[in-house]
Formats: structure tokens, C-alpha cells, sequence
């Protein structure tokens, strides 16, 4: 993987993503990285630490949406910070369809994502 943060990067990482392939989405972060989920018990959304703790927390999210689906994005970087917008849709296994607009706000060091911030917009 390259040590540049770049759009193709960010859209390797969503596809990975689409593709519900854990081994390629942990393969995108650094061993001491941090997940900030949106949704969780403090402001900030829960929080996972390392990759054993991201990955864990990933599976959860497939398990609670397991036709979840980033589409209709976007993507910046700047330096080491890269920015990537997307829509949210999915069905939860409660049978509840989901559509939400939400960002990623990815920190790098040498190509590697060492933290990863999810926001969605609530829909009422």
C-alpha cells in the first residue's frame, strides 16, 4: 500500500468496505489505530482501540446491517487527512431500511489509517 494519502486510497478503502471483506478493511490500518463509531454511549460515539478492537466493532456493524452499502461519494485529502463522504443504506436485521448522508475523517501516518472518525446525519 502506498505511503501517499490519496483519492484512490480512500475509494480502495470504501470498496473494501462494500465488499464486507474484513481482512482488506484491517489491512488499511495502522496496528495502533483508533475508531470513533457514530453512534455509541458518549457523545463521541464508541470508541475502539487497536486493530483487534476495530475489527470487532467492524463485524458488528455487518452483523447489524448485513446489506450495508456506501454509495454516492466523495473524496478529499489534505497531506496526511483525508476526507470521504458517502450515503449509508442498508436494512437492519430488525427489518428497519436505513439512508443516512455521512462522513469518514481518516488521520494517516506513513499510508496507514491510526484513526478513523464516522459521523451520520440523524434522520427524523
Amino acid at each position: 500500500m502506498s505511503k501517499h494519502v490519496t483519492v484512490e486510497l480512500l475509494k480502495g478503502f470504501l470498496e473494501a468496505f462494500n465488499q464486507h471483506n474484513l481482512d482488506s478493511i484491517m489491512d488499511y490500518f495502522a496496528e495502533d489505530c483508533v475508531f470513533y463509531m457514530p453512534r455509541g454511549t458518549t457523545p463521541r460515539g464508541d470508541r475502539y482501540v487497536g486493530k483487534t478492537e476495530v475489527r470487532a466493532g467492524l463485524a458488528k456493524r455487518f452483523e447489524g446491517i448485513p446489506d450495508v452499502h456506501y454509495g454516492d461519494d466523495q473524496h478529499w485529502v489534505c497531506g496526511d487527512f483525508g476526507v470521504s463522504e458517502w450515503t449509508l443504506t442498508g436494512t437492519s436485521v430488525s427489518g428497519k431500511k436505513i439512508e443516512v448522508r455521512g462522513v469518514d475523517l481518516l488521520e494517516f501516518v506513513e499510508g496507514k489509517i491510526i484513526r478513523k472518525d464516522s459521523f451520520w446525519k440523524i434522520v427524523e
